[in-house]
């Protein structure tokens, strides 16, 4: 690895426009403390001492996209007219971020809601529905896509209604590059995008989907890769790295976290690093060397989490 190179890389971000289309939601941590089983119920009881809201989803793509480096990034979805999309719009504010975010009468916006004591997750409650765009709506996005001009979009599909075959058509008519985080039951929407970036789970659920068999992974990753018509296709496979699978072959990267912490939110991280590589002019080896750094990090935090460009450059100056 040349480090001099990724490193010019990830210094050529700001001159990017990177547009994130998908599921918006709103992550509510609750952090205290247990020192009892309820009477009531053998469960925990936990002393609340504070709260704290992350963007997470889609949201959370923009905010790794701010937080390596991308001059421009502009955020599309849908939001609740509800108390929790004001918050998200705040948060997206704050940041910096551009947004343009539909607003569906009797649709909330995704909440999910993470108690956490002493740094143990004990549960999670959701709060969505996955009531699908409706065709005006999702033209709208297109159409602000199409204004806004940006040098790839990345789509993050959490299956909650936003992505759709009206929005995926629109954006093949754009003629962007277009970066998916997928979900398994959304594989064929994604026909002719030029990357997708699935985990090994939501892999076998898309190999499954396809009815493309076997045991060999770089088998069923060609043959998804080409039923697909991707110009490639990424898999993360957790503590084992990254898989880039070409026409030519396949490629891994070791993981390069030192302890993982928390998973959450590492996949929007790799998505948004490898997007802003390849749209940089950097080529797919070291977009996913940056990304497999990105993801490194963001896995040793709690909760969603970003990467920092000083957390990046610290990694590359070690050399990994």
């Amino acid at each position: 690895m040349e480090v001099s190179r990724l490193r010019n890389l990830v210094e050529s971000f700001g001159k990017l426009k990177i547009a994130v289309v998908g599921d918006l939601i709103l992550d509510k941590y609750v952090f205290g403390r247990v020192n009892r089983i309820s009477p009531e119920a053998p469960v925990p009881i936990l002393n609340v001492e504070r709260e704290e809201y992350r963007a997470g989803g889609a949201a959370n793509v923009a905010l790794n996209l701010k937080a390596i480096g991308v001059g421009e990034v502009a955020l599309l979805g849908r939001i609740g007219a509800d108390s929790e999309g004001e918050r998200l719009k705040q948060i997206l504010t704050d940041e910096g971020i551009a947004s343009y975010l539909i607003e569906s009468g009797g649709v909330p916006t995704t909440l999910k809601t993470r108690l956490i004591g002493r740094a143990q997750q004990l549960l999670r409650v959701d709060r969505e529905s996955k009531k699908a765009l409706e065709e005006g709506e999702s033209k709208s996005l297109i159409a602000f896509l199409g204004e806004f001009k940006p040098n790839a979009v990345i789509l993050s599909d959490y299956a909650k209604g936003v992505v759709n075959p009206a929005l995926t058509e629109g954006l093949r008519k754009l003629n962007i590059p277009v970066f998916v985080d997928p979900r398994p039951k959304n594989t064929l929407l994604y026909t002719g995008f030029t990357c997708v970036t699935p985990n090994l789970k939501e892999f076998e659920g898309m190999t499954t989907l396809l009815g493309i068999k076997g045991k060999n992974f770089e088998e069923k990753a060609q043959r998804l890769r080409e039923r697909l018509n991707l110009k490639r296709l990424v898999v993360t496979l957790s503590e084992r790295g990254i898989a880039l699978i070409e026409p030519s072959g396949v490629k891994y990267f070791p993981a390069t976290a030192r302890e993982v912490y928390d998973v959450t939110g590492a996949g929007d991280t790799v998505v948004a690093t490898l997007c802003a590589g390849v749209s940089a002019g950097g080529d797919w080896e070291s977009a996913c060397e940056l990304a497999n750094i990105a993801a490194g990090i963001v896995v040793g935090k709690l909760g969603t989490a970003v990467p920092t460009l000083e957390e990046i450059f610290n990694h590359l100056k070690q050399g990994l």
